[in-house]
């Protein structure tokens, strides 16, 4: 009798078991264990913890593709491959890396947050999405670069800056423009009115050719100046 009902409950468990597969769940994070932080970050996420789903048991180690001048998604899921990764759990994965990870059969969750032990723990329960798509365009990392940004500016004015870049080094720099002060601009003359006498006439003209002369003299005048710069 106590011989049916320990091999009764023994069958029961192993029963149970067979729908909990052990698997190897690697999470980004910004440091080298369950309580770090997700990084929502992969290609140039700073650790990958590497967690057993059964025991919890994790490895972790840095990303040497964080500091990569380009390609840093692909070199980080050949890392993960090479590891016999199960699962990828993320923030966001770029195109490339995406590829990579599908095609060795792994599986990516994003969207985590929270510790690395929430996170496993979320995909666990199934509150993670695994995703069939890249969810950030390519380039998507946030990198480090410093950038210089100039302009020249119209009117000859020039314009020179500095700026933090994102992504493999390239920088956006922001020019500061320093802008010219206005230059008059010549006046298209006028349709003459029909005058009704003569004197009219010359008088109407003669305030017209006044007028070019002026403005002849002032673009005579700018082009003397920008020779001079």
């Amino acid at each position: 009798m106590y011989m049916n009902i320990y091999s009764y409950y023994k069958e029961e468990k192993s029963e149970k078991g067979k729908g909990e597969k052990k698997m190897k769940i690697c999470v980004t994070a910004t440091a080298g264990d369950l309580n770090a932080q997700v990084d929502p970050r992969f290609g140039r996420c700073q650790y990958f913890v590497f967690v057993d789903s059964d025991t919890m048991v994790f490895e972790a180690m840095p990303n040497d593709a964080i500091a990569a001048p380009g390609g840093a998604g692909i070199q980080a899921a050949q890392t993960v491959v090479n590891k016999g990764v199960d699962v990828l759990v993320s923030g966001n994965i770029g195109p490339n890396a995406f590829q990579v990870l599908s095609t060795a059969g792994v599986k990516i969750a994003t969207g985590a947050y929270g510790t690395v032990k929430e996170a496993v723990e979320m995909y666990k329960a199934g509150k993670l999405s695994e995703v069939g798509v890249s969810t950030v365009a390519a380039h998507a990392g946030m990198g480090a670069g410093i950038g210089a940004g100039g302009g020249m500016g119209m009117g000859g004015g020039r314009g020179g800056g500095r700026g933090r870049g994102m992504g493999k080094g390239m920088g956006m720099g922001r020019g500061m423009q320093q802008p010219m002060p206005p230059q008059p601009k010549p006046q298209a003359p006028q349709a003459p009115i029909a005058p009704r006498t003569k004197e009219e006439e010359i008088e109407q003209l003669s305030s017209m050719a006044g007028r070019l002369e002026k403005d002849l003299e002032e673009v005579k005048k700018r082009i003397e100046e920008l020779k001079r710069r």
